[in-house]
C-alpha cells in the first residue's frame, strides 16, 4: 500500500505539471537552492561565521556550534533533492522542512519537520544479545520537532523510521530525494522511498540545514516547487524579515 501510495501521489504530480503545460502555464522546473560558488540564498541564523564556508564546489559544514542555517524564502509544496556525506563515525545533522527557523535556546534548533542524516558508525548501538538493534535506520527518520506534530508511516514512538537501511557510511555520498505536499513527506534514500509522514501540523516553512556536533558536506540541492495548497495562516510558519 505504501508503494502504491508513492505512486499515486508521483502520478498525480506529473499529470498537474502536464496539464498546467497544457493550458499556457509554465511547467515547474529545479532551481538550484546551492550555485557551488558561494551562500547566496541562505541565511546564517545562530551558527559561527566559519561554520559554513564553500570548498570545491562543496558545502561544507563545521558542525560546530549546534545551529542552522535556513534558506531566504519559505516552501509549502516541493520536491527536494540533496546530497550529504559525513566525515565522522556517528556524525548527526539533517534537513528541516516547513521550520519557522527561529531556534530554541535550549537546543539551539528550530521547529519543522526534521529529515534525519545520521552516520551508520553510530558509537552508542551497542550489541543487544550479540546483535546490534537496528537504530541505525534512524539515518533516514521523519519526525516533527518544535510542537510540529506529525503521524509516522513506521513508528518509532513519535517519529517514522525507514523499513530498508539504504545509507552509504561515512565517506561516501548519500542522495535523498524528499516530496513535500500539503503536510505529506515521502523520503527516497540512494533512490529507493523507504519512509514517510503525514498530517504536519505545520505544512509551510523554511528549509533549514543543520550543524550538529561533526563535519558534514552537502552538495546538489535542487528544489522543484510545486502548486500551493489549502494551507491556514496556523499551518504556516510566520515569515521573517
Amino acid at each position: 500500500m505504501r508503494r502504491i501510495a508513492v505512486l499515486a501521489l508521483a502520478g498525480g504530480l506529473i499529470a498537474l505539471i502536464g496539464d498546467q503545460a497544457a493550458n499556457g502555464f509554465q511547467a515547474p522546473e529545479f532551481k538550484d537552492l546551492f550555485n557551488g560558488r558561494d551562500l547566496t540564498g541562505w541565511v546564517n541564523v545562530n551558527t559561527a561565521e566559519d561554520t559554513w564556508k564553500v570548498k570545491d564546489g562543496v558545502l561544507v559544514c563545521s558542525g560546530q556550534p549546534i545551529g542552522v542555517m535556513r534558506s531566504e524564502k519559505q516552501y509549502e509544496n516541493f520536491i527536494l533533492h540533496i546530497e550529504w556525506m559525513h566525515m565522522e563515525p556517528g556524525g548527526n545533522s539533517g534537513v528541516f522542512l516547513w521550520s519557522g527557523a527561529r531556534p530554541d535556546p535550549r537546543n539551539r534548533l528550530p521547529d519543522g519537520v526534521e529529515v534525519q542524516m545520521l552516520e551508520l558508525e553510530w558509537p552508542n548501538l551497542h550489541k543487544v544479545d550479540g546483535k546490534t538493534p537496528p537504530l541505525a535506520y534512524v539515518h533516514g527518520e521523519l519526525f516533527g520537532v518544535g510542537g510540529v506534530k506529525t503521524i509516522p508511516d513506521n513508528p518509532r514512538g513519535e517519529r517514522s523510521m525507514s523499513i530498508e537501511n539504504r545509507c552509504k557510511g561515512r565517506g561516501e555520498w548519500n542522495t535523498y530525494d524528499v516530496v513535500a505536499v500539503d503536510g505529506v513527506i515521502k523520503l527516497a534514500v540512494n533512490g529507493k522511498f523507504v519512509n514517510g509522514i503525514r498530517g504536519s501540523t505545520q505544512k509551510k516553512g523554511y528549509l533549514c540545514l543543520e550543524s550538529e556536533g561533526a563535519e558534514i558536506h552537502f552538495r546538489n540541492i535542487r528544489i522543484l516547487e510545486l502548486p500551493p495548497g489549502v494551507t491556514s495562516p496556523d499551518q504556516a510558519a510566520p515569515p521573517l524579515d
